[in-house]
């Protein structure tokens, strides 16, 4: 099995009891134009293995980084969902800091849920994406890669979304009934704004949704639904970093990687996903 920076750990780092729990998700079921989610997290574990143990000025590998076995992705959306949930779930009541690698933003509804299981309290979600994903349903399909926003906003998860460019006008008026707090990539590129702070009543308890065509094509081509005008690497790590300040991150996911055969930008998802420990 892979190992998320197995050349890099020590015997002692990647035991179960490890802070951090990397659950690779290989789905690809709902992708609307480009294909190759599915073998973004072995690309991403594999680009790991380059990675150095620090990154910024933190060292997150001292805590401990345990990889499982990739979920069966082998089923209907709603069981994966919820093989997912529980992967998530007994993470987060064993202490841990559950990390997924998709596949598809898809994904994000179990890995959410399984948290917020877990936790019983109200969790808010940091959501770095090139779209709302807000719509009620796509392609009929309500577990839709463009939906899992919306079904998390139905379950009583608040959002913060950060990047989006790209959304239907069925979004825009989601984003007014669920008061999803926003800022989007024109305004964030052409103000060069790296800090946002989230409402005041914004809950304490954050999960990150990293979607990396939240990124701008120039840095990240390497995703199914590319849209120009996204967020440089550091503008968009400095965005969730600060959005941490003062809260506790309790899991996040690094989605939509689709490999193309240039490892620049397998090595770049898999520096996120270790930023993002940092992060938390």
């Amino acid at each position: 099995m892979s190992i998320f920076l197995d050349s890099e750990l020590t015997a002692s780092e990647r035991t179960e009891d490890a802070r951090f729990r990397v659950i690779p998700v290989p789905l690809e079921r709902t992708v609307s134009y480009g294909s190759g989610t599915a073998k973004g997290p072995d690309a991403i574990i594999e680009a790991s293995n380059e990675l150095e143990r620090i990154t910024g000025h933190a060292e997150p590998c001292v805590e401990g980084i345990f990889t499982e076995e990739p979920v069966d992705c082998d089923a209907a959306l709603s069981e994966i969902m919820e093989r997912l949930a529980q992967r998530t779930e007994a993470a987060v009541r064993a202490g841990r800091v559950p990390v997924t690698l998709g596949g598809e933003h898809s994904l994000s509804y179990g890995a959410v849920m399984g948290v917020a299981r877990a936790l019983g309290q109200p969790i808010g979600i940091v959501q770095i994406d090139a779209h709302a994903d807000l719509r009620n349903a796509y392609q009929g399909e309500k577990h839709s890669h463009a939906s899992v926003m919306h079904l998390l906003a139905e379950e009583g998860v608040r959002l913060a979304q950060f990047g989006v460019r790209a959304f239907s006008t069925e979004e825009a008026q989601s984003r007014l009934t669920n008061h999803i707090f926003h800022v989007d990539a024109e305004d964030l590129v052409t103000g060069n704004i790296h800090a946002v702070d989230l409402p005041e009543d914004f809950p304490e308890l954050v999960y990150v949704s990293f979607d990396v065509d939240g990124l701008d094509p120039a840095i990240m081509p390497a995703t199914g639904t590319p849209v120009p005008g996204g967020l440089g690497y550091y503008q968009a790590l400095r965005l969730v970093e600060h959005t941490l300040k003062g809260r506790k991150c309790i899991g996040f996911d690094v989605v939509e990687l689709a490999p193309n055969g240039n490892a620049a930008w397998d090595f770049t998802a898999a520096q996120i996903v270790y930023r993002l420990m940092a992060a938390c």
